[in-house]
């Protein structure tokens, strides 16, 4: 048997695909949007390389692995009946990690995130029924919480149907969450919710790259339309993986939703500013609150002009920036106790990060597949 994992190409999905398959002995059935097995085996590679080196990579894929080749949105993924049952009879647990972070595209958010989400979910009721699902984990994040402001939000008081949610990505993740309750009563389940995720804390390296841009372009303004107070809740997505496969492969987790975040321990503003700035061996920013609202004026602005060069940083600066102003935390006491792992500080990574992303121009130097793989 196998654990089925939807989004191992993406950054997080290859964190946890990586884990499963080092650490645990899993053999996984890896869902991939590709035209052949090759072009899906060098997408697994591109996503995986971060991790292992290519031999590694090479023997977990031939001897832990089945590629399906598939579209989430699909019905039944696009598989054949052949392949749709074999994916159904071999999984006996459920990794939910695919989804569609484009926070301004409604129709992305709505096909991805919630008709992916119910053919996901569909599936599981199909293996379920035929012999019993051991867990169905699904990654959501704590942007379910809806529009908040100065506040620490613990998991079971999250979800409030009368709150207004920030972005599309937001609200289509709240109703899956609310799907798979619904869909899955009898299943053990588990819900993760990451707080906002950037870099590794083990290495300056990442293959994610849009909340980097944002981060250092606002880390080289003399003047910041900023609170130097309020608390920024950012997590390194190792601990984030590490959470996540821990609890999935627990037999009985002791709660059904975690925080996956920096919780009351996150940082301000200026304790990022004054980390950063004393790394760079420049002087601190200036923080100007009352310029937020110009700013993001502007921001909104820009963010439409998209054959602007400067259009695409101002479109991931206008995602980002309500999750630098609502100063909200979410409290991790779960994830920390059951795992007994707590999160490392931003600043003990940030500059290593800005560094990379900076000397890279945000583009991971990826190898190519090599010419003469092992057999």
């Amino acid at each position: 048997m196998a654990v089925f994992i939807t989004g191992s190409t993406g950054y997080l999905g290859a964190h946890i695909a990586s884990l499963l398959w080092q650490n645990h002995g899993e053999r996984l059935n890896l869902l991939v949007r590709a035209a052949s097995q090759r072009e899906a085996e060098e997408r697994l590679w591109k996503a995986l390389q971060l991790h292992l080196e290519f031999d590694r990579f090479h023997e977990f894929l031939k001897t832990r692995t089945t590629i399906f080749l598939g579209d989430l949105t699909g019905k039944r993924f696009g598989l054949s009946a052949i392949d749709y049952q074999r994916l159904v009879k071999s999984t006996d647990a459920v990794l939910s990690v695919a989804a569609s972070l484009n926070r301004k595209s409604e129709k992305a958010c709505l096909n991805v995130n919630l008709r992916g989400g119910l053919e996901v979910l569909l599936f599981a009721q199909k293996a379920h029924a035929d012999h019993g699902l051991r867990r169905y984990s699904h990654v959501s994040t704590v942007a379910v919480a809806g529009q908040r402001q100065s506040e620490v939000v613990e998991e079971d008081k999250a979800i409030d149907w009368e709150r207004s949610d920030y972005d599309p990505y937001a609200r289509t993740k709240k109703f899956v969450e609310h799907m798979l309750r619904e869909l899955l009563p009898d299943v053990p389940k588990t819900i993760f919710r990451p707080s906002i995720v950037m870099g590794d804390s083990r290495r300056p390296e990442t293959t994610q790259f849009d909340m980097v841009q944002a981060f250092v372009f606002l880390a080289g303004l003399r003047l910041l339309p900023l609170r130097p107070t309020d608390r920024i809740d950012v997590v390194p997505v190792n601990f984030v993986a590490e959470s996540i496969v821990t609890l999935h492969q627990k037999e009985k987790p002791l709660h059904d939703t975690y925080h996956l975040s920096s919780g009351v321990q996150s940082q301000t503003c200026a304790e990022i500013a004054k980390a950063l700035s004393a790394a760079r061996k420049k002087p601190m920013p200036i923080f100007l609150p009352r310029l937020e609202p110009t700013f993001s004026g502007t921001v909104g602005w820009l963010s439409n002009r998209r054959k602007w060069r400067v259009g695409r940083l101002a479109s991931l600066l206008q995602v980002f920036l309500p999750y630098l102003t609502w100063n909200t935390v979410f409290a991790n006491e779960r994830v920390v106790s059951e795992t007994g792992q707590r999160p490392a500080k931003f600043t003990e990574y940030c500059y290593p990060l800005y560094n990379f992303a900076k000397e890279h121009n945000y583009e991971y130097p990826y190898k190519p597949w090599p010419a003469s793989p092992q057999p």
